[in-house]
């Protein structure tokens, strides 16, 4: 977790106002914006809304690896796909990847609609999970060099621990913008916050990083270069509303 940064960013307008009589209130409509309200002599509250974003470096990659076959029958297809399916599982295993990383993806068969061709095509891909996503070229040119000649993408996100780590990280960058926020508008009106009344969290989301992946059946060649992937920054991404009272 070198690589981390904070991006607080705050969907408050600014153009919230202290009602100048007794029961009176002034907002704009905007659920992404602040409001001031008075609701008694020297007394309200302001209402702020606003979005916290953590980054940090992947930790995890869920690579799509699979088999495709054609042939005159479903069931020459069904078995083309087995024995493809079958390598590409002793691989993975030859590779070190757990069985519970390595799930089933997409299996289909169906006929070849050409008047030009006849017969039956299928694919049978895998979905493997990798938790060193510096391994995510290998794997791809391993799985190749066993027979596969489906590789569709990569989508490099956080392993579950470090979701929850920066789910509260994102949650404080979004909180501090809202208190932010909050003092400007109260400095700006020339009212004194007294503190919190309500809190109220929106979405909070993982935003992984996909990757498509140009590796194909030729990358198996002796004088084909490893496959590489570089991946960007995973965001984590916030939301809060926060209710502050103030006296004016």
């Amino acid at each position: 977790m070198d690589r981390r940064q904070f991006l607080a960013a705050s969907t408050v307008g600014l153009t919230a106002a202290v009602a100048g009589c007794v029961g009176s209130s002034l907002s704009n409509g905007d659920p992404g914006s602040g409001s001031a309200t008075n609701e008694s002599a020297g007394r309200g509250e302001i209402t702020v809304s606003a979005n916290g974003e953590v980054q940090t470096e992947p930790d995890q990659a869920i690579v799509t690896i699979g088999v495709e076959a054609s042939g005159e029958s479903a069931d020459a297809v069904t078995d083309e796909l087995a024995a493809g399916a079958k390598q590409l599982r002793t691989t993975f295993e030859r590779l070190g990847i757990a069985e519970e990383n390595v799930e089933e993806g997409q299996f289909s068969i169906s006929p070849i609609r050409k008047r030009s061709a006849e017969g039956f095509r299928g694919t049978h891909t895998f979905e493997v999970t990798l938790t060193d996503v510096d391994r995510v070229g290998d794997v791809i040119d391993a799985a190749i060099e066993s027979g596969a000649d489906d590789v569709g993408y990569v989508n490099f996100t956080l392993r579950e621990e470090t979701q929850s780590e920066l789910r509260k990280e994102a949650l404080d960058a979004a909180l501090a913008n809202a208190d932010e926020e909050a003092a400007y508008i109260a400095d700006n009106r020339e009212i004194e916050l007294q503190g919190t009344t309500a809190v109220t969290t929106g979405d909070v989301s993982v935003n992984p990083v996909r990757r498509e992946t140009t590796a194909g059946a030729d990358a198996a060649g002796e004088e084909a270069p490893p496959t590489e992937i570089d991946a960007e920054p995973v965001s984590v991404t916030a939301s809060v509303t926060v209710t502050y009272s103030f006296a004016a």
